[in-house]
């Protein structure tokens, strides 16, 4: 990364270096050569200016020539003067010696300056900027034809120099970005090396390591606090794994241990009346099936925490559902001696997964039958509004104590002994194994409803169940 880094900012660096010299060499190139075609012109007008005054005073074409190149010749620029017909009248050279030769004189225009480039010297490598124009400054009308010229040697040493100027520093420039570069990747990585090298020592038996956050305010810094929740919420799950499968392993040791000694019980004498058997086989037979109890709320939470249990959708009476539930509940309450009764509703015609609400409301159901003592009331309710619709059951119980509210809807927790088993019977039965209630919210979670516990006290307590309508 710190290669690519590097190479990404030098490459960039080199495109606006060069982008920026090619620049500055075309404008600089643009304005000399337009200084020397502005001084060309310049001295072009002047000769035209002179020889106009000289016919004025009556010097022949060839006596003006002569004066005027005399006058302005410099060791710069070269001026030569011709008749109509091209013939010479008179010629200054500059210092490189240059004689100027005119163009093709169809080309030459008749009222402005007509410029262009041409090679000379001796070896023809030199190359000279020339500017002719027509004088039309005797009586007869036949004008006078001047050509200026200037070499081009001083623009093309300027020029030379900017562009090893260019040459030398744009390579300087990305060495020296390329090691600040480097430099300045290799101090900016440093954080991720180290979170690297942290991140590899951190395993399952010790997820309550951290990364270390240099600065919690930078984008690595921000990437540390990240990693640093997701070893939080890693750290969690694994607890709540653990202790998932040492409350399963101790509820599922209940009810073994059970059927073990009744058994172990049973066998120990070679011959026994048939009531004992019975006996031995109706716990045993109790036991298994808080066994399957047991297994299969495990199995639903975990298909539930794992994705795998698809909502099956569809349309249903949400009254007619609250109706059955609590008919079928009061099969299990008649035991106990507990009326479940079903307040009456309008039709509510709901979208979702009927079998999963059909077990959360049996969940919660039972989960109040168990806590409610003989002679007690279980009530469930139905209440519609505009975008939701609101389940509510209440029993007539002890209530939920203020200090086991926060916790009654985690995993395998059970509230005192004397409350959990008051559904007991004498055979051991227990009140479940504390999975009703987080099956029950998770349910209502998966429709995009909530579950809470509305109130509790010596009254007893009240869960509500808020699902919104979907559309199919």
């Amino acid at each position: 990364m710190r290669t690519r880094l590097t190479l990404w900012y030098v490459g960039v660096l080199a495109l606006a270096l060069v982008a920026f010299s090619s620049s500055v060499y075309a404008v600089t190139a643009y304005n000399l050569h337009q200084r020397l075609d502005t001084g060309l012109r310049t001295l072009l007008q002047v000769a035209v200016v002179s020889l106009t005054h000289g016919a004025e005073e009556g010097l022949t074409n060839e006596a003006a020539a002569k004066r005027e190149v005399a006058e302005l010749s410099n060791s710069f620029q070269s001026l030569a003067i011709f008749d109509a017909e091209g013939r010479l009248l008179a010629e200054s050279l500059s210092r490189d010696g240059f004689h100027a030769r005119l163009p093709q004189l169809n080309l030459i225009p008749d009222s402005e300056a007509y410029l262009y480039t041409a090679s000379g010297g001796e070896d023809g490598d030199d190359h000279f900027r020339l500017a002719v124009q027509r004088a039309r400054v005797t009586p007869d009308g036949k004008p006078l034809i001047v050509l200026v010229s200037q070499p081009l040697e001083p623009v093309e040493d300027e020029l030379e120099l900017l562009l090893s100027i260019f040459a030398y520093a744009v390579p300087i420039a990305l060495l020296l970005a390329g090691g600040g570069g480097w430099f300045l990747a290799h101090k900016n990585l440093a954080p991720v090396v180290t979170m690297s090298e942290w991140a590899r020592r951190i395993g399952a038996e010790n997820l309550d390591e951290r990364l270390p956050v240099a600065n919690p305010r930078d984008e690595l810094g921000r990437l540390a606090i990240v990693f640093n929740e997701l070893l939080a919420r890693l750290s969690a799950a694994f607890a709540q794994q653990r202790q998932f499968m040492a409350d399963a392993s101790h509820e599922l040791r209940t009810p073994l241990s059970v059927v073990q000694t009744a058994a172990s019980v049973t066998l120990e004498q070679p011959h026994r009346a048939e009531g004992d058997y019975r006996d031995a086989l109706a716990v045993i037979g109790d036991q298994t099936r808080r066994l399957s109890r047991i297994v299969e709320d495990m199995f639903t939470l975990a298909r539930a925490d794992s994705g795998r249990r698809p909502l099956t959708l569809g349309r249903f009476y949400l009254d007619e559902l609250i109706g059955e539930t609590a008919r079928a509940a009061s099969v299990l309450a008649a035991r106990k001696g507990v009326v479940v009764e079903a307040a009456e509703s309008a039709e509510v015609l709901y979208y979702g997964d009927e079998d999963l609400l059909r077990q959360m409301l049996l969940n919660l159901l039972d989960n109040a039958i168990r806590h409610t003592p003989a002679g007690g009331v279980v009530r469930v309710s139905l209440a519609q509004f505009d975008s939701t619709c609101e389940v509510v059951v209440a029993d007539t119980g002890a209530g939920i104590p203020v200090d086991a509210q926060p916790h009654i809807f985690e995993r395998f927790y059970r509230l005192d002994k004397a409350r959990s088993l008051s559904g007991g019977d004498a055979k051991g039965n227990g009140g479940g194994a504390g999975l009703g209630l987080s099956i029950a919210r998770w349910i209502a979670e998966a429709h995009g409803g909530t579950l809470r516990l509305a109130h509790s006290d010596s009254t007893g307590a009240v869960f509500a169940v808020e699902l919104p309508f979907k559309q199919s």
